[in-house]
């Protein structure tokens, strides 16, 4: 399966309880009518194109730890807010003008025995339109986020 990392909105009520007892963020992770985004693999390769246009969001690193394996990480409304901002300040179309697929193999970015080419390029675009659009959908909810990582 591989590395996946994937968001999850919950209220901010619901967060400040998962803090408190991580398996509640757990529940909350499989729970089907809950909003998620599900970047599967493509979680890297965006954020190596948010990197080179300079956009400071870290999708893997920026929110607190939930539980003690970091797999969970949660995001309140106000860090939501911000990358929303950031991300909605960033069309699709700047962004992907950043995508050197030989860069991307040097450097090895997830997934690693992957070497990176042009038909990639409509998966990392895809999958950044629907993570745009879910930060933009959580805000006007007035929702928070857990960041989801499995390996």
């Amino acid at each position: 399966m591989g590395m996946t990392l994937s968001f999850i909105r919950v209220t901010p009520e619901e967060l400040d309880r998962a803090f408190e007892d991580p398996a509640l963020a757990e529940e909350f992770e499989e729970e089907e009518d809950r909003p998620y985004c599900f970047l599967e693999k493509s979680w890297a390769g965006i954020e190596f194109l948010l990197r080179a246009a300079g956009v400071d969001v870290d999708l893997y690193e920026d929110g607190d730890a939930i539980d003690r394996g970091a797999a969970l990480f949660g995001w309140h409304d106000g860090l939501v807010a911000r990358t929303a901002k950031l991300l909605s300040a960033m069309p699709v179309e700047e962004l992907v003008g950043h995508y050197d697929p030989a860069k991307l193999s040097a450097e090895g970015v997830y997934p690693m025995n992957h070497l990176w080419d042009a038909d990639d390029l409509d998966y990392l675009r895809d999958h950044y339109v629907e993570l745009v659009k879910f930060f933009e959908e959580t805000v006007a909810a007035g929702g928070a986020m857990i960041r989801s990582f499995s390996f």
